[in-house]
């Protein structure tokens, strides 16, 4: 799998991640464990991971995986900070929330580090410079390789980054062909600090594969009470016009819809890894097929035509 650095950097990462968001919820721990296996021994390197996946089952999963699934040393383990594993307030930027977190997601992970920490959404009920602090401590007492933030509108991630006396590194956001939304704001303001972006839910929420095409299957997350108002935004209107034209072009090329989103979304400005949060031991399998080769010019040109922003 392609390697890549991570924005004005030294750190590499896979050019495809593995989300474990679905872990201790809809991935049992031994499929969670077939899945860590699979992705590294293709060469997959980043894992990412939060408190709140499956009330901390993903963090405790993955700690009892590394360094008898797959070596410590091999992976780059990115773990968002400030979210809570129970209880009615999911998020706290507060300085002791984040470096509680932290030390309790170090813990269950059985590691002294994070090769990359980030902090949650914007906390309204916290000063940014409180929660820049966290990361401050952690990235100098070296328990935080890197830092970086999770879904900060442009002019937040800017205002953050001029404020930090250390380098921002990432932005974690959704990013996709039916969602190119950051192209405004928020990929402009990480390019001009020398950051990256990583992208979540670069198959549109699994839009992008073209199994919702005319029904919603009855095993998919479009037919879940839970999950159908994540999904329903992008099942029709412009969202459909964009999948349909996705699944013509990759039926011309012999590919997968999902390779053909992928490859385009890879070679987007500014995209280090895109993040899959695979359900199944073989929608992996799928998904890590892909090859990071460019889209040709002119089916790039149509994908980037049918999915423009509009003005």
């Amino acid at each position: 799998m392609q390697r890549r650095n991570v924005g004005a950097s030294g750190l590499t990462v896979s050019a495809l991640g593995l989300g474990t968001m679905n872990w201790g919820q809809e991935v049992s721990e031994e499929g969670a464990r077939e899945q860590l296996r699979l992705f590294a021994d293709a060469g997959g390197t980043l894992v990412e991971t939060a408190a709140r996946y499956g009330e901390g089952q993903a963090e405790a999963m993955l700690g009892g995986f590394i360094n008898d699934t797959v070596a410590r040393s091999e992976l780059v383990l990115v773990v968002q900070g400030g979210t809570t594993r129970s209880g009615s307030r999911r998020l706290d930027a507060s300085r002791r929330g984040m470096l509680d977190s932290l030390d309790a997601s170090l813990s269950l992970l059985g590691t002294d580090h994070a090769d990359l920490w980030l902090a949650p959404s914007p906390d309204p009920a916290v000063p940014l410079h409180e929660t820049l602090s966290a990361l401050e401590t952690a990235y100098a007492s070296g328990r935080a390789r890197y830092v970086g933030v999770s879904n900060y509108a442009g002019w937040e991630f800017a205002r953050a980054a001029a404020t930090a006396s250390f380098p921002l590194l990432v932005n974690d956001v959704e990013y996709s062909l039916v969602n190119r939304g950051i192209e405004r704001d928020v990929l402009p303001a990480a390019t001009a600090f020398g950051a990256a972006i990583l992208a979540w839910g670069p198959l549109g929420r699994g839009v992008l594969t073209g199994k919702y095409r005319g029904r919603i299957p009855s095993e998919s997350r479009g037919a879940s009470d839970v999950w159908a108002p994540y999904v329903e935004p992008y099942l029709a209107g412009k969202p459909q016009r964009i999948t349909e034209a996705l699944c013509t072009a990759s039926r011309g090329l012999d590919l997968q819809p999902h390779e053909l989103a992928l490859r385009w979304l890879l070679h987007r400005p500014g995209v280090a890894s895109a993040i899959i949060g695979a359900r199944t031991l073989q929608q992996l399998k799928e998904i890590l097929q892909t090859s990071s080769a460019p889209v040709a010019e002119p089916i790039s040109q149509v994908l980037d035509e049918v999915s423009a922003l509009m003005a």
